[in-house]
This record gives C-alpha cells, sequence and structure tokens, in this order.
C-alpha cells in the first residue's frame, strides 16, 4: 500500500459541523476503496487569495491515507461531483526522498592534460601554415 494526503477545500457558506460531514463522506470513500484512514489535519476556514466559486473562504482538511495505487483515481472522480467541496487534491506521501548521487570530480591532472594537448596541437597547426609575405606596397 501507498502512503497518500488528500487536501479538501470546502464551501465557506457552510457551517463547521456540515463542513466536518463533507469530511466525513471523503474519509468513508477512502474506506470504501480499501484505504485506512491516518490523520486529519483540520485548518479550519481560511480566506482565498482569489474568489473560488464566487466564494471568498473556505474550510481546508488534509486527509493522510494508506491505499492502493488504483485508489486515487477512484477517489479524485468520486470527489470531483461531492456537492461543497470546492477543490481536491491528492499527492503521494511517501517519506523516502530519493537523491542523485554527487558526480565524481576528476583531479585536477587529468583534466589539465587535455587542455596541454589542444594547445600543443594549434601551436603545431600555425607552424605548418604557411606564413603571408607583407610587400612594401601592401604595408
Amino acid at each position: 500500500m501507498n502512503k497518500y494526503e488528500l487536501a479538501v477545500v470546502v464551501s465557506g457558506k457552510l457551517d463547521e459541523e456540515a463542513a466536518n460531514a463533507v469530511v466525513d463522506k471523503a474519509k468513508k470513500l477512502i474506506e470504501r476503496f480499501g484505504g485506512q484512514v491516518g490523520t486529519v489535519d483540520a485548518w479550519g476556514k481560511k480566506k482565498f487569495a482569489y474568489e473560488v466559486h464566487k466564494q471568498k473562504d473556505g474550510y481546508y482538511n488534509f486527509v493522510k491515507f494508506e491505499a492502493e495505487p488504483t485508489a486515487p483515481a477512484e477517489i479524485e472522480r468520486r470527489m470531483r461531483i461531492m456537492e461543497n467541496v470546492l477543490r481536491y487534491l491528492i499527492v503521494s506521501d511517501d517519506d523516502e526522498v530519493v537523491v542523485a548521487a554527487p558526480k565524481e570530480e576528476k583531479p585536477e591532472e587529468e583534466t589539465a592534460e587535455p587542455e596541454k594537448e589542444a594547445a600543443v596541437e594549434s601551436e603545431a597547426a600555425a607552424e605548418e601554415a604557411p606564413a603571408e609575405e607583407v610587400t612594401e606596397e601592401q604595408a
């Protein structure tokens, strides 16, 4: 089972009890698709930065849960048609962060040699090129 987090914004027109009832519906939906609900973090009523569906505020709730990889798509599909849900988002909540290993840097000796070889080759090419003679008329 994978770990996920569901962010739900419920309409601010509702009272707090009705908003909690909508979040309870979301938790039952998670359980219906084989998920196990963990913690629920209710931030309460917050003002939006801009109007959403002609509303200026909403109740923010974050539900952590574990479920099979196919469950989030079904949960989002059902959340889309729930009344009083303004916004929702399910994200993976894996604790493991994969970071690429740092590249090994070559010692200065190895990196300096190709530069020296290139300089030697350009000098050799300059010596082989015929020098142009400058006559008194051109000067």
